[in-house]
């Protein structure tokens, strides 16, 4: 055993570290672990800072990134936006102290939490080159901007200020620019600090971001929108999956005195009458004073809750992209590529793990310019934010990789593993805290119930692709058939009259023998900001064929202007229904519309359902669903198809989630 006075010179020697002291030790764990990701993550935290602060000022981000070679190893960073500027009196502290932050107890949707991003750059900096970042400020009405050279003590955690003066920035009414030099190294590929930007751009369509690199040649990613998105607002914790440890740190630090009252006011979705219901299912009175609730009683409490069906998560303390604006989104800023297929997007319903409410986003995008040999590109984000790095430790990718893509037109060997094809998936979590596996931010944690949503969300999302793949190859077939009996028989028709003398017979009545199929084309054109949409409907069937014909327009900002064939009916200005003329065989129809109010990328691909006919006999259009609610919309009183068998080897899954408990109102 030690000596009593070895002990007491150990207990001497302890003392605190300042959370500053252990982070310039330990930077590995805020990312800055290798000379490229020190020289992304520098970018990454100011540009989070910056897009975070626009939005909340509900300002539409404008942001500089520059990046100059200073010598081998040495760079100069410099970030600029046009956000709301930082208060004089508040600059040594946001640049200058780790863990400063306003964001970090609030219970709402925000890139930056912790407080430690950006002040870790400056003494990641500070290391390195053992130069000051400088940093410049002006809120707006100011005649001046404030701009301070800083460093941290990191033995205190508190700012050095080595100069200080207000400097006129009259191009600017309000306002941040962080210069920082950094020991790292540039590079291009799929973790630079270009692809960051361009990843930051599809999902931040509202944003205007600049890139000047160090050979210095200039990227602009223009912004696709000016909508800014919802703005986030703070709630209190929602009740389901709450650890043990967190409800008996909200008891104790609660003001209410009653049990019923700290669940009423403390929480977010329980009213008196689910209060009320916890406390009967966790067999404790609803006038149990709060200083009386021990370890054993907080575990009757927390069973309680589970027992009780509450209301999903509100969604407005979250800020998701929406379908729309992914959409116009992943289309603006991979115009070069040109993909033929944009699955529609899926957001998910908010849900909750530990109190936190979240929400799943999904995007997949096929063929094009990409590759068909090499595996999906993934595309991840937390939060609005890319993440480039730890992609295989990530719950998106687990998610990814465990979903059968054979199935959705995938190539994927064994059934797991992230698939082969022409596509990128994208994949968005949008949280009030995201549970990121460390501080560096750069995969999220494999949670059960992320991972769970993630799937479904991919699931659907892929059942959109598969639709669109078996449609283009039963075209595809069906294409090819036509145009040889289009031209083959008609040449051996021709010949064969020629050689006996006689006239060539018509041959129409023999072509719809062979085709036995209602055709339907569609076609979309943009031109002086209106949609130009025809549905032409070939009739190659031995009889008459009279129908239902259904489509839907875009949902937001739509204005059906002018049509050739009066709906029969029009419900919310977007569901479409025709009653069509009966249409002879081997004839032609054709139904045209016109639309104005969208955006060109908004409106380039018809979804086209038919009823009253056997879907058997139809190409280029789906059945009608039962459920029309599935889809999104809600025709009532529409007929019903016949079933159309679909063998297991297509789909085992139904489309919608068995699993999925529905909203209901208190």
């Amino acid at each position: 055993m030690p000596s009593k006075t070895t002990t007491t010179k150990t207990v001497k020697s302890q003392k605190d570290i300042s959370v500053s002291e252990f982070f310039e030790k330990n930077r590995q764990i805020l990312g800055f672990d290798s000379p490229v990701k020190s020289l992304l993550m520098g970018v990454k935290e100011a540009v989070d800072n910056s897009l975070d602060a626009c939005e909340e000022a509900r300002i539409l981000p404008d942001i500089l990134v520059e990046i100059s070679k200073m010598d081998q190893k040495e760079y100069k960073v410099t970030i600029e936006d046009n956000g709301p500027g930082i208060p004089s009196a508040a600059m040594p502290n946001v640049f200058g102290r780790l863990l400063h932050g306003s964001r970090f107890h609030a219970v709402r949707q925000s890139r930056g939490q912790q407080g430690i991003g950006i002040s870790a750059t400056v003494m990641c900096a500070q290391i390195t080159t053992g130069k000051p970042a400088t940093a410049r400020s002006k809120v707006k009405s100011a005649e001046a901007a404030k701009e301070i050279d800083i460093i941290i003590d990191t033995k205190k955690n508190t700012p050095v200020i080595l100069r200080e003066e207000y400097i006129p920035w009259n191009e600017k009414e309000s306002g941040t620019r962080i210069t920082f030099y950094m020991s790292g190294r540039y590079i291009t590929g799929k973790q630079s600090i270009y692809e960051y930007l361009r990843q930051t751009a599809i999902v931040n369509p509202h944003a205007s971001l600049t890139f000047i690199d160090p050979d210095g040649h200039k990227y602009i990613f223009e912004r696709a929108t000016n909508e800014l998105p919802p703005q986030s607002k703070e709630i209190k914790p929602h009740p389901d999956g709450i650890e043990l440890g967190t409800l008996m740190n909200m008891v104790n630090a609660s003001s209410e005195k009653s049990l019923i009252k700290f669940l009423q006011n403390d929480f977010s979705r329980i009213s008196e009458r689910v209060a009320k219901e916890i406390c009967s299912a966790a067999g404790i009175t609803e006038t149990t004073r709060l200083s009386t609730m021990d370890l054993e009683k907080c575990k009757q409490l927390q069973d309680g809750i589970g027992k009780v069906k509450i209301m999903a998560p509100q969604s407005d303390c979250l800020s998701p992209i929406g379908e729309n604006l992914i959409r116009k989104g992943l289309k603006h800023v991979l115009s070069d590529i040109k993909p033929e297929y944009y699955a529609p997007p899926i957001t998910r319903d908010p849900k909750s793990h530990s109190g936190n409410p979240f929400l799943v986003e999904v995007g997949i995008v096929y063929g094009g310019g990409l590759p068909s040999d090499q595996q999906v590109q993934i595309l991840r984000f937390a939060n609005r934010v890319p993440l480039l790095y730890q992609q295989g430790a990530c719950a998106i990718t687990k998610a990814i990789e465990a979903t059968d893509w054979r199935r959705y037109g995938l190539e994927q060997r064994g059934g797991t593993g992230i698939p082969y094809g022409p596509a990128i998936i994208l994949v968005h979590i949008a949280s009030t805290k995201i549970p990121f596996t460390s501080e560096a931010k750069e995969a999220v944690s494999a949670i059960p119930q992320i991972q769970e949503e993630i799937t479904l969300a991919l699931k659907a999302c892929g059942r959109s692709l598969r639709t669109h793949l078996n449609k283009k190859e039963r075209k595809k077939k069906t294409r090819a058939k036509f145009e040889i009996v289009q031209v083959i028989i008609p040449l051996m028709a021709e010949k064969t009259a020629n050689v006996l003398g006689k006239p060539i017979p018509d041959l129409r009545g023999t072509i719809t023998k062979i085709m036995n199929v209602v055709w339907i084309d569609e076609s979309i054109t943009y031109d002086k900001g209106k949609h130009r949409a025809k549905i032409t409907i070939y009739n190659y069937t031995p009889k008459n064929q009279k129908f239902k014909l259904h489509t839907v327009l875009p949902k937001e900002g739509t204005s059906l202007i002018s049509y050739s064939l009066n709906p029969s009916e029009v419900k919310d200005d977007i569901k479409l229904t025709w009653d069509l003329p009966r249409i002879a065989s081997t004839e032609i129809f054709e139904i045209s519309f016109e639309l104005n109010g969208l955006d060109k990328e908004a409106y380039e691909e018809m979804d086209i359902y038919v009823s009253n006919i056997n879907p058997v006999d139809v190409m280029g259009a789906d059945p009608l669903p039962g459920d029309w609610d599935l889809q999104g919309v809600n025709f009532t009183e529409v007929d019903m198809v016949p079933d159309v068998e679909i063998s297991e080897e297509e789909d085992e899954e139904p489309d919608y989630d068995e699993t999925e408990e529905d909203l209901y109102d208190e």
